[in-house]
C-alpha cells in the first residue's frame, strides 16, 4: 500500500480474525444473559412463593409478568445498548417470567449488537488505551489520578450539595 491505513481493521483486539472476536464475544454475552436470566427466574419463583409474593399480592406479580412478556423483548434487547443495565433486565426478564422464546430472540439480537459493537469499537477504545499507556506509563499514571480526583471531588460536591437544607433565597424578599 501507499501508507494509507485501511478503514477496516482486518483483525480484532485479540488478534483473531474480526469474525472471529465478534463470534467470542457473541457466546460470552450469550452465557452471562442465559446465566443472569435462568438466576433470575429462579428468585422470580422464590419470591412468588415466599411471604414477599404475598405482601406484594398475586394480581400485582401477574400484571407485571403480563407487562414485561408483551414490552420487555423490546427493553432486553436495548439493555444490550447500554452499560451497566442488562444484567438487570435480564433479571427482571427471568424474575418475571417473560416467555422464554420472546426472551430468546430479543437476547440474542441484542447479544448480536454487543458484539459488534464491543469487539469493533469499545475493545478498541480500551486496546488502544493500553497501548499508549505502556508507551508513556507516568502519563496515564497521571492521567489515572487526576480523573480519579475529579471523580471524587464530584461525589464530595453532590453529596455536600444534598445535604444542605433547603432555605428560600433572603434576598429576595
Amino acid at each position: 500500500m501507499d501508507g494509507v491505513t485501511p478503514l477496516a481493521a482486518p483483525e480484532s483486539p485479540f488478534g483473531l480474525p474480526l469474525w472471529l472476536g465478534i463470534a467470542v464475544m457473541f457466546g460470552i454475552v450469550v452465557a452471562r444473559a442465559q446465566a443472569t436470566y435462568w438466576l433470575g427466574r429462579a428468585a422470580g419463583t422464590g419470591i412468588a412463593r415466599s411471604g414477599w409474593g404475598e405482601r406484594l399480592g398475586r394480581d400485582r406479580l401477574h400484571r407485571a409478568e403480563r407487562i414485561v412478556g408483551r414490552y420487555g423483548p423490546v427493553a432486553v434487547t436495548l439493555s444490550f445498548l447500554t452499560i451497566g443495565v442488562q444484567t438487570a433486565v435480564n433479571a427482571v426478564a427471568g424474575a418475571t417470567r417473560m416467555p422464554f422464546g420472546r426472551y430468546l430472540a430479543a437476547m440474542l439480537v441484542g447479544s448480536a449488537l454487543w458484539a459488534v459493537i464491543w469487539t469493533v469499537g469499545g475493545l478498541g477504545v480500551i486496546w488502544g488505551a493500553v497501548t499508549v499507556a505502556s508507551a508513556a506509563p507516568l502519563a496515564a499514571t497521571a492521567a489515572l489520578v487526576a480523573a480519579v480526583a475529579v471523580v471524587t471531588a464530584v461525589i464530595g460536591y453532590r453529596r455536600r450539595r444534598a445535604r444542605r437544607p433547603l432555605v428560600p433565597d433572603q434576598e429576595a424578599r
